[in-house]
């Protein structure tokens, strides 16, 4: 079947979309530990059927040899993010031996390394940027080879009285200091050894180590981990991670973060409440803010409010703005209802 990347231009940010030709909706798509790489090293790959029930995501991995790696030196990382029809993780009850199976779905493939956060400020945030850029096209046909690229997460985080929820980031931390985001952070490549029940330091983890099921778990859990680490959000008052897409900050040399949907059981004056009792991460942000999902909807780059978002919270709100996952997720659960 036929497929593009179509690419949503806007300042800093490009949002990535698959678009199937037959059909013109969208298809998906501080510390100094580990994190994951976006780069050619191993790929993890999962399905999805259309619908948005976890019995329709399945996910298989495979370690690429050493000339499979070498062919794919000279991709860029845009041809390695897409944005989802709302792909939801799941544990189905057997693994998907090979994609074959799977004709109705659409396959997403990650091909993940491992970094550190050191690493991404010397590369992505170094003032010698551009050089290191040329000189990765030069030598490997790729800008993006010589860059760390650390894959990020963020969470859209819907309240149950529709109210979406961003913190304004200290002054304090790495990056965009004072903006508006939403709640995010990195999948840890440490909790995947966890995961396995692997006990390891830091720097005795290893890409052999990564099991695919286990490193799309994390990508998953990540997210509401971070939610809960940064706004103090129980997990049993969070529902499951939707999957909306990959954004490319370009103020960071286009590093991606995997942008998802979040639902929450509870009010905005409840979250408000929790967030200023301080969870895990309190001190990487000062205050807590709410929009309308209405408010959210008709952000642009007119709004007042755009100029006070950081890169990567534009990308999730374009994301948002694009993929509609609630208004998605009602259409197919009337669509059920009426079989």
């Amino acid at each position: 079947m036929m497929a593009f990347l179509k690419k949503i231009p806007y300042d800093d940010i490009n949002c990535l979309l698959l678009i199937r030709s037959h059909k013109q909706w969208p298809k998906c798509c501080c510390h100094l530990g580990s994190i994951f790489q976006m780069a050619p090293s191993k790929t993890f790959t999962f399905t999805t059927g259309h619908s948005l029930s976890q019995d329709d995501s399945h996910f298989t991995g495979k370690r690429t040899a050493d000339k499979e790696l070498r062919s794919h030196g000279s991709r860029r990382v845009e041809e390695n993010v897409c944005t989802s029809d709302c792909l939801h993780h799941s544990a189905p009850n057997g693994p998907a031996e090979n994609a074959g199976q799977h004709e109705n779905g659409l396959l997403l493939t990650l091909r993940l390394g491992l970094t550190c956060y050191k690493d991404y400020l010397g590369t992505n945030w170094s003032c010698r940027v551009a050089e290191l850029r040329q000189l990765g096209e030069t030598e490997f046909g790729d800008p993006l080879a010589l860059l760390a690229q650390p894959l990020g997460v963020g969470g859209v985080l819907c309240t149950a009285d529709g109210q979406v929820v961003l913190i304004r980031r200290s002054q304090k931390v790495a990056e965009a200091g004072g903006l508006l985001d939403m709640p995010g952070g990195h999948p840890e490549p440490k909790a995947v050894c966890e995961r396995l029940g692997q006990t390891v330091r830091e720097e005795q983890i290893s890409v052999s180590m990564m099991k695919p099921r286990a490193v799309v778990s994390e990508l998953f859990s990540s997210v509401c981990a971070e939610i809960r680490d940064e706004v103090n959000i129980p997990l049993s008052s969070l529902g499951q991670p939707v999957l909306m897409g990959v954004a490319l900050n370009h103020t960071s040399a286009g590093r991606a973060s995997a942008e998802f949907y979040v639902s929450c059981s509870l009010t905005g004056d409840e979250v408000t409440k929790l967030y200023w009792k301080g969870g895990a991460e309190a001190n990487e942000s000062t205050d807590i803010v709410f929009l309308s999902r209405e408010e959210v909807m008709q952000l642009n780059t007119s709004s007042p409010l755009w100029s006070e978002l950081c890169p990567s919270a534009k990308g999730a709100v374009l994301l948002y703005q694009k993929v509609k996952p609630e208004q998605r997720h009602n259409n197919q659960l009337n669509a059920s209802g009426d079989r």
